[in-house]
């Protein structure tokens, strides 16, 4: 059952999440054993690879302040979402991601993918969490202090969604840490193990890796090793449907 679970999580399970995986498919057994049979048998996650941050378009004055003050933990959600950019190379030049998640549920509820850095690129992410999830007014929307999130596009867009509107510190990527953090699980889970000949593959298996993989299935340590969408379904603190939009 183990070496099944790690081909169908695509070799990204330590013994803490596999252990989690193994209970919640029936097994009763200790992390230390789950631990000592993936060494045993070979079974080893991949490996962490650090990633460059992408090239941002441009710094300016902040717009807003940091409202969210690293308050990284959420009770309630579509109350406070985050947002940033970065790019994924292929052999016919990069691509560049823009997601929005929930940090209620680290769910990416909005994103989209451009062969160049745009406004549009930044709200078409934001316009899809919106139209998913219709939070209710007064949304916390935090980003850094790229020249795509302080735009007139874009705080035209915050203004129309009634979202209220907080940025990083200058330079200080930890500010927006749990963004950084799903950018870093995609490379070294992903990106980093693939070889993209076109954009267009690249955007396939990033499509699956977020929709069918990250959001469904990926064992989150933040939420007690639950999915996010899972993680939702178990709180009901959505209203009946929204958590399956999307």
């Amino acid at each position: 059952m183990m070496r099944q679970i790690h081909s169908e999580v695509k070799q990204t399970y330590g013994s803490p999440r596999m252990h989690d995986e193994l209970r919640a498919r029936g097994y009763g057994c200790s992390r230390n054993r789950v631990a000592r049979l993936m060494r045993r048998h070979g079974l080893v996650a991949k490996m962490t690879i650090r990633f460059r941050r992408a090239a941002k378009a441009g710094r300016r004055e902040a717009v807003a302040p940091n409202r969210l003050d690293r308050h990284f933990a959420v009770s309630v959600p579509n109350r406070v979402w985050a947002a940033d950019i970065t790019y994924i190379p292929t052999q016919a030049g990069f691509v560049y991601l823009a997601v929005v998640l929930d940090l209620f549920s680290r769910r990416v509820v909005g994103w989209a993918m451009q062969p160049r850095l745009s406004a549009q690129l930044v709200a078409q992410a934001l316009l899809q969490a919106y139209q998913r999830r219709r939070p209710v007014p007064g949304l916390l929307h935090h980003s850094d202090q790229d020249s795509l999130y302080s735009s007139l596009i874009y705080r035209h867009l915050l203004t129309e969604c009634d979202m209220t509107a907080s940025m990083s510190r200058k330079g200080n990527c930890w500010d927006n840490a749990c963004v950084e953090s799903f950018f870093a699980s995609l490379k070294s889970e992903l990106v980093a193990f693939e070889r993209f000949a076109t954009r267009g593959e690249a955007e396939t298996a990033i499509f699956e890796w977020i929709e069918v993989f990250y959001n469904r299935v990926r064992r989150h340590s933040t939420l007690g090793y639950h999915s996010p969408v899972d993680f939702e379904r178990l709180t009901h603190q959505l209203k009946p449907g929204v958590h399956e939009n999307g």
